[in-house]
């Protein structure tokens, strides 16, 4: 599942960042914060989605969210 699928206020854990090979973007991400192990979540979604990343929110196009794949974690 990517990050365009989220539900609202629920707590992911990214498993794979796919960027296609590139890595200016995968760069960028993992300037972020946004890497395989970190837990994200998507705190409003319009357009673009916004997330929540550690302490910081970040706005993400629907591009780069389907580029975030999450799952939910086990246990918490």
């Amino acid at each position: 599942m990517n990050l365009n699928d989220a539900e609202f206020g629920t707590e992911y854990v990214i498993t794979e960042i796919d960027t296609e090979g590139d890595d200016e973007i995968e760069s960028f991400l993992f300037s972020l914060g946004c890497y395989s192990g970190e837990k994200i979540t998507v705190v409003d979604k319009k357009k673009n989605l916004v997330v929540s990343i550690k302490d910081a929110r970040y706005n993400i196009d629907p591009e780069l969210g389907a580029a975030i794949h999450i799952i939910k974690p086990f246990f918490e």
